[in-house]
Parts: C-alpha cells; structure tokens; sequence
C-alpha cells in the first residue's frame, strides 16, 4: 500500500518480510503508548486517593494493567475508524494503517481483543462497576466523539467526557462506588482538556483541516472563541482542583501547591488567548502536559 504526500510517497515493506520485533513495534505503535501512559496515571492515581488503608498491593496492579489494555484497546480501534483521516495529516500519516504497515483487519480484531480482555480482566480481578464505566468510556470514545469530529465543533465537549474518565474509574477500582471525590477528579480531567486540545488543534489547524476534523480552533477564522474557551474553562479549573483539600482527599500543601500550578496555566492560557500564534499555543500544551501529572502526584504525596 501507498500513502502520497507532499513530501512523496511511504512505502510499507511487504509484511511478511519485516521481522517479529518490527511487527510487535507496530502493534504497540497502535496502542498510543504516550497517551496510554497518562490514562494509566491518571486512573492509579484515583485508585490511590480512593484506596481505604494501604493503597500498595494488587489492587494497584490490576488497576494498571486494566486501565492500560482498556486505554490501547480503545486507541487502536480509534486509528482503524479513522485510518483514512490519518492518511490526510502529515502528524499521522506514518502510523502503522495509514502506512500500509498492518491491515485494517488486523488492527481491528487486535483492538478488539484487548478492550475485550479489558473489560474481562477489570470485571473479574477489579468489580464489574469498575468494568461497566470502562466500557461507558470505549462506547462513548468511539461511537460518539470520534465520528462527530467531522461534523461538529462540539465535538471536544463530547469528548472531554470520556477523556476526563481515568481518575473515576481508578477511584472506582478501589472503592467500588462513585463518591462526589471521584466527581471533582472528574471534574479536573474534563476542564483542563479544553485548553489542553485547544492547544493541540491551533498547532495542527491546517493539517486538521486537510482530514475535515472540525474542531473549533480549525474552523473559526479569528480565533476569538478558541481564546474565550481557553481562558474560561482554564479559570474553571483552577476552583475545581482546589476541592480535593476541602474534601479530605489531599491537605494544605496540595492546596497551596494546586493553586500556583494553576495560576502558572492560567498565565499560559491568557498568552495564548491574547496572541493567538503557534509559539504560544506550543507553550500552553507544554505547559497543560506538565500541569496535570505535577498535580496529581502533589494531590496523592499529600493525602
């Protein structure tokens, strides 16, 4: 298979003549490890707030372990469902499908069999609500967010939902239930996406825009809403991570700690509203990407 570019066409060896190892490297490639990494984080660290005495043991393992296949699964099947896009984007267009390195029908019963092994593992070694929100997660990812992506501005706001899940369902894992503790980590995750993907789409508007995907730094000419909703929903945030240490999840130190890493995102926010440019918006990703694991290792060493 071709993939052509402006900088030419990718031509993918026949596969059966690259080795198991690059093989096994393409599989994983389908897995967003990066991305997998932080959901991962993002989930152990609402299993260890929500963990009553020691939250050391298997329980944190099959969390881990969980939450990873669960995250992979759902990146994988994402990449089959918009393989043709990623074959439009130069930030994409050298993944394993769009590259002609795996077939569809190899990424889709791959992706298959581990959100199913997922769900089978969170239900058996975890609780079946556990496995219940990790399949409202999959479901509302795959069949809400991503076709939407292409047909609405909304799109982000769908997708901040099952995005903002992570915490929940490590929360979940440890205590079997849904608190109003695991609402405000919730809560956390679906603010802080919005400046965050912002960011991303104003970087990659014209590539975006190749591939159709609406999202609203991609569609709106002078920017002027992008910059509201990044300032807004930044200034949300900062009162919402604050919760934790009126709620005895974490005390003083993250209290303090919470409210200067937001001010500092804020300050990243407000430059990137006020000059639009993609230096800026550079500097807000960097900035969103140290901002939420800096905060909740700071909310889980003061618990």
């Amino acid at each position: 298979m071709e993939v052509g570019s402006s900088a030419g066409p990718a031509v993918a060896a026949p596969y059966e003549e690259r080795s198991v190892g690059v093989r096994l490297r393409d599989y994983v490639e389908l897995t967003k490890p990066r991305i997998t990494f932080l959901v991962m984080v993002s989930s152990l660290a609402g299993f260890y707030l929500g963990a009553q005495g020691s939250a050391w043991g298997w329980g944190l393992l099959h969390t881990a372990v969980g939450i990873a296949l669960l995250s992979g699964g759902i990146a994988a099947l994402n990449q089959y469902l918009e393989r043709d896009l990623d074959a439009l984007m130069r930030r994409t267009m050298m993944r394993p499908l769009p590259a002609g390195r795996l077939s569809p029908r190899a990424a889709l019963l791959f992706g298959v069999a581990i959100s199913l092994a997922a769900e089978i593992y969170l239900a058996w070694f975890l609780n079946p609500l556990t496995a219940i929100w990790g399949l409202v997660a999959l479901g509302s990812y795959l069949f809400l967010y991503t076709p939407l992506k292409t047909r609405t501005t909304w799109c982000t706001f769908i997708g901040a939902f099952p995005g903002a899940l992570p915490p929940l369902l490590g929360w979940t894992a440890a205590r079997n239930e849904v608190g109003i503790e695991a609402v405000v980590l919730f809560g956390i995750l679906f603010f802080w996406q919005f400046p965050h993907f912002h960011a991303i789409a104003s970087i990659y508007r014209e590539d975006y825009g190749r591939a159709g995907i609406r999202m609203l730094p991609v569609v709106e000419a002078d920017g002027r809403s992008t910059a509201r909703q990044i300032v807004v929903y930044t200034l949300l945030l900062i009162p919402v991570s604050a919760l934790p240490a009126f709620l005895d999840l974490s005390g003083r130190i993250y209290l303090v700690g919470a409210l200067i890493l937001g001010g500092l995102f804020l300050a990243a926010s407000v430059s990137a509203a006020r000059t639009r440019t993609k230096t800026d918006a550079r500097r807000l990703l960097k900035a969103s990407v140290l901002y939420l694991p800096l905060l909740l290792a700071l909310m889980a060493l003061n618990r």
